[in-house]
């Protein structure tokens, strides 16, 4: 097979987590122990390399998620350091989308968080095998065995313990290596750079006797190989445990567990090794599937270079006023200069250049292989989510996801002539992120951005000045609402006009249908063939879409509905897609008028952790937001209060918890579901 042994030796992976889990620290450390960067950047100094962003810098958290590239004993480890923060959810979505593995860092003290639940589920949904690194090892308050606890627990894994820290908070000092049953201690004076590994101390030998062994019967749970030598009473030597727990992290039964301390330069050296013996190569996760977009029927691409090329773009990133498109290459090679189609917009494209990322920085290449990631420049009309191939094999492969958003801002420049600017500035973020949205309101002329919360909309507005030198005035944040219908109904609706000396002519009849939350909005057609012919389906299909764009309360997209096609009517000579697309969109915006109409807002799902003196305080607020109170939980001296509040009510929160708790509470909130909402006065 062509490539087969530089594919072996190639890992895709990602680092994700909760904010402030450290992530983007452990990804410096990969960098510098792997001789990327020869000085290592700190996030609180905002001098780490893959948060390049301004923005980034001065907050110290990660926005945009950031390629780089490094080599550990031979083998080449491209590496994704994702957003931790909520509002930057999709980032972490469409990297989860072309990556084989993913690290996911969990402080020590905290366990899991929100928002490592959430991204961990997304892991999950796109089948990426996982490693577990406790970070933070040396905080006060830092529980090896409560943050396993919280992983079984919580995210419902079955953690494979291969290493115990020696000590713990001030007194964390190494590792023992459960399968070499060695111990581990880092250097200080060479920032952890040098290491030595020696004997298990006598007074830890119990302890790391006892940890294997209950790695040795988790392993024979989920490996026949293990559990024919364990129930034998047979030595099971290195070598073994190690094929079995890869075996179990690859097919996703078992989760590795390592454990260090990033910030001291501890425990990052076992982790490359692990990323390399236990996260799968290109070759080792199912081949890629499509529909060809000629035959409508699915097919495979093998992670082979001499494959038909084939990649997803699942990043657009504007470099220096030029389109930057990151790819992943599932199949065959791509050169520069070479010509290839994009099947989502049936286009050609051509390749001006190809880029090996590092962060911000670059290197320019000749090809790229099947398992690379790699930056394209010259795709003109190639967005987030797009298919590009050879164009003698083409294929579709399954889109990105993307998320609605949920909050909005008006803006306006803060002159006539900064106009034209504004709008060149705003379509290209817009192409950069899906997840952000531009629109004119039709009733007042204004300009409304939308986005996935306030932080996402004040990052945004906060390039348009630096970047594209856009002076705008901002208005007040809007929770974007969503429509939906609880009753069911039927309607008729006829379309009949001449436009431009054309007659266009349309009957249609829709059944239309609540659907559970979440469920999004379905057509079906039922229609005879005779009545409505199938060629002026997919315009019905537009015109419903249109119809579900503006909600028939206050204007909202409807969800939740399902159009079911049950008749019409059409004539020979003056029926056309444009007729039945009018008279689909009609019936649907009318027949939501009957079908009592029900506004649906935001709830998110909120974690505030609160020392135990003010828990009285931060339940009262969150009472006094129309919030549900789930749980109140113990975590050392804190508490931890689960709640569920309507997003509209939780604007000034953050202050209204420090002022309340003296500057201790803090808080963390994900979106969850749409649900019934009150209509605004």
């Amino acid at each position: 097979m062509a490539g087969e042994g530089r594919l072996r030796k190639t890992r895709n992976i990602g680092v994700i987590a909760h904010i402030d889990a450290g992530k983007t620290t452990v990804t410096e450390r990969i960098l510098y122990y792997t001789g990327v960067t020869h000085k290592m950047g700190e996030v609180h100094h905002g001098e780490a390399v893959m948060d390049w962003m301004p923005e980034e810098q001065e907050r110290g958290i990660t926005i945009t998620s950031a390629v780089t590239s490094c080599e550990w004993l031979g083998n080449d480890i491209h590496v994704i350091d994702t957003p931790g923060h909520v509002d930057f959810t999709i980032e972490v979505e469409r990297s989860l989308r072309v990556l084989d593995g993913a690290v996911g860092v969990f402080d020590a003290v905290s366990g899991v968080e929100p928002q490592s639940e959430t991204v961990w589920h997304q892991a999950d949904k796109y089948h990426v095998p996982k490693l577990a690194f406790i970070n933070k090892m040396d905080r006060v308050g830092a529980s090896f065995e409560d943050s396993i606890a919280s992983l079984r627990d919580k995210l419902g894994v079955k953690p494979l313990v291969i290493q115990l820290p020696i000590g713990a908070e001030d007194s964390f000092i190494g590792v023992i290596d459960l399968l070499k049953m060695r111990a581990v201690y880092w250097d200080e004076s060479s920032l952890g750079a040098e290491y030595r590994a020696v004997e298990v101390p006598g007074k830890l030998l119990p302890a790391a006797r006892a940890a294997r062994e209950g790695l040795v019967e988790a392993l024979a749970d989920l490996d026949d190989a293990v559990m024919e030598k364990y129930l034998a009473e047979e030595a099971i030597d290195e070598r073994e445990l190690q094929e079995a727990v890869r075996r179990a992290t690859v097919s996703l039964k078992g989760v590795p567990v390592l454990c260090g301390a990033a910030l001291r330069n501890r425990g990052i050296q076992p982790l490359l090794d692990a990323i390399v013996n236990f996260l799968p190569s290109p070759l080792e996760v199912p081949a890629i599937e499509g529909l060809n977009p000629a035959t409508n029927e699915r097919e495979t691409r093998e992670t082979r270079d001499d494959a038909p090329f084939c990649g997803l773009c699942f990043k657009v990133q504007m470099d220096q006023g030029r389109k930057l498109c990151y790819v992943r290459i599932y199949s065959g090679v791509l050169k520069s200069g070479a010509e290839v189609l994009n099947t989502d917009k049936n286009t050609k494209e051509k390749v001006a250049r190809l880029l090996k990322m590092h962060a911000n920085k670059r290197e320019r290449i000749e090809e790229a292989r099947a398992g690379n990631i790699v930056g394209v420049v010259g795709l003109k009309d190639t967005i987030t989510g797009d298919t590009i191939c050879d164009p003698a094999a083409p294929i579709v492969l399954e889109p990105i996801e993307f998320y609605e958003p949920v909050m909005s801002v008006a803006i306006e420049p803060k002159t006539a002539a900064e106009q034209e600017r504004l709008n060149f500035a705003l379509g290209k973020l817009a192409e950069e992120d899906p997840t952000f949205r531009v629109r004119i309101d039709e009733d007042t002329g204004q300009t409304i951005i939308s986005g996935m919360g306030e932080l996402h909309l004040e990052i945004l507005t906060g390039r348009l000045l630096r970047e594209f030198n856009a002076q705008v005035n901002v208005g007040k944040p809007q929770v974007v609402y969503r429509e939906t219908i609880q009753a069911e109904t039927s309607v008729e609706r006829t379309f009949e006009r001449e436009i431009a000396g054309a007659k266009h002519y349309a009957k249609v009849r829709l059944r239309l249908k609540a659907l559970p939350r979440g469920s999004g909005n379905h057509f079906l057609s039922t229609a005879p063939e005779e009545q409505v012919p199938a060629a002026f389906w997919p315009a019905m299909e537009r015109g419903l879409a249109d119809g579900a764009a503006s909600g028939p309360l206050m204007g909202y997209p409807m969800v939740d509905v399902e159009a079911t096609l049950t008749g019409g009517e059409f004539r020979e000579g003056a029926s056309t897609e444009l007729a039945f697309q009018i008279a689909a969109s009609i019936a649907l915006r009318e027949g939501c008028r009957e079908a009592q109409p029900l506004l649906l807002e935001p709830v998110m799902k909120m974690e505030v952790v609160v020392p135990e003196d003010f828990v009285g305080e931060a339940i009262g607020d969150l009472n006094s937001r129309k919030g549900k109170i789930d749980s109140v939980q113990p975590k050392g001296a804190m508490k931890v209060i689960d709640a569920t509040v309507p997003l509209s009510q939780t604007f000034g929160f953050s202050t209204a918890l420090r002022s309340a708790t003296q500057g201790r509470g803090t808080f963390s909130m994900h979106f969850l579901r749409f649900d019934s909402a009150r209509p605004r006065a």
